[in-house]
């Protein structure tokens, strides 16, 4: 029977419950801000965003649930990683058509320097809507410097430009610090937004950072 709120069926649900504790599990002593919780939010969005634009609940959910386990930044082969994933998606009872629409959706997911192919399904463009707005406003700004950080980068160095385009392979290698990420990728993600909630929500966020940007600068030369 499906849930006439959610329109989570109960077999849907238990999916999503064993989705949710295989990712807590593989993520949640993670350190780079690609954790258990960035996937807690991820998922909630995605929920709002969806429920919006009409997109399927359980695809997206399930999407956002399993979005970071086979990621290349967290794991050392991410095919082998897409395979396991897709393995388990179908030993848990996700009807194969589901579990391909998530393997697309998750293979599409990365940024990749501004090179990614875009999304081709109204539920992917809902996952990553939600993925791209976890890395804007307040929660965006605290992940930027505990991922740089994590990689031993620089928070400033003001000898250092922003790149203005970038290889999948430059934007991976780093050479860049926490201030230049603002500006070579985060805020860009305002206008990559895929749907009209995603939009909605993005433009709040990027204004907050565009004001800590502001404040940071100032604060920097000594002039706040």
């Amino acid at each position: 029977m499906k849930d006439t709120q959610t329109g989570i069926t109960a077999r849907q649900r238990n999916i999503l419950r064993a989705a949710e504790e295989l990712a807590r599990r593989e993520l949640e002593h993670e350190g780079s801000g690609h954790d258990w919780w960035h996937i807690y939010r991820v998922t909630q969005l995605a929920k709002r965003i969806a429920a919006g634009e009409g997109a399927d609940p359980f695809v997206c959910e399930l999407a956002a649930l399993l979005h970071d386990l086979a990621d290349e930044k967290l794991v050392d082969d991410p095919e082998e990683g897409k395979l396991r994933l897709k393995a388990w998606m179908l030993e848990q009872g996700t009807p194969a058509d589901d579990a391909d629409h998530v393997m697309e959706i998750i293979s599409t997911m990365s940024y990749r320097g501004g090179t990614g192919t875009p999304m081709t399904t109204l539920e992917g463009r809902v996952v990553q809507d939600a993925d791209r707005l976890d890395a804007i406003g307040a929660i965006g700004i605290a992940r930027t410097f505990v991922y740089s950080g994590k990689k031993g980068r620089p928070m400033h160095d003001p000898n250092v430009p922003a790149r203005e385009a970038m290889t999948a392979e430059e934007y991976r290698g780093g050479g860049d610090t926490a201030i230049n990420h603002f500006h070579e990728k985060l805020l860009k993600l305002k206008d990559l937004m895929n749907t009209g909630e995603g939009r909605r929500i993005a433009e709040d966020r990027h204004r907050f950072m565009e004001a800590f940007l502001d404040r940071f600068g100032g604060e920097w030369d000594g002039l706040e």
